[in-house]
């Protein structure tokens, strides 16, 4: 069941790529941020799950990822203030870029800059994402059968 997780949440982020990029053409700028967050928390949360690190009901995971750090590969360990400041910024206009509110109006408020920088970020994050669950998926295989083991420095 994990593993089915695992795979479905990275497929959905990647196929999601495209529906965001699609956005962006359409020139939809507060959509573009608010897709490009959901693409950044499935692909979070296919990572932590691969590292045994259940996490439900939030859509800000740089916490978990802080905390939970050496459990961690390195190639994730190395970018992990850069990938947590793109789901803290994200998170932090998810539901502003959605909503708005009464001095706010998502679609006059975002501009093409933001939307460039947010799909740069959710592209960035799985490819990150994808190139890690790739390269630890069968090399990481302990005696148990367990999936990850945390890279020791």
């Amino acid at each position: 069941m994990r593993n089915n997780l695992i795979e479905d949440y990275i497929a959905r982020a990647q196929i999601r790529i495209g529906s965001v990029e699609y956005l962006f053409k359409k020139k939809s700028w507060s959509d573009v941020i608010v897709e490009s967050n959901k693409v950044v928390d499935l692909a979070l949360r296919s990572l932590l799950l691969e590292c045994q690190i259940d996490v439900f009901g939030i859509h800000d995971v740089s916490g978990i990822l802080t905390q939970e750090e050496n459990k961690l590969p390195k190639e994730i360990k190395k970018d992990l203030e850069k990938i947590c400041d793109i789901s803290r910024s994200l998170r932090r206009d998810r539901e502003l870029a959605y909503y708005g509110s009464e001095d706010l109006t998502p679609s006059e408020f975002y501009k093409e800059k933001d939307a460039k920088e947010a799909l740069e970020s959710a592209k960035y994050i799985v490819k990150r994402i994808s190139s890690a669950l790739e390269s630890h998926s069968s090399s990481n295989l302990t005696s148990t059968g367990e999936k990850w083991k945390a890279d020791e420095d």
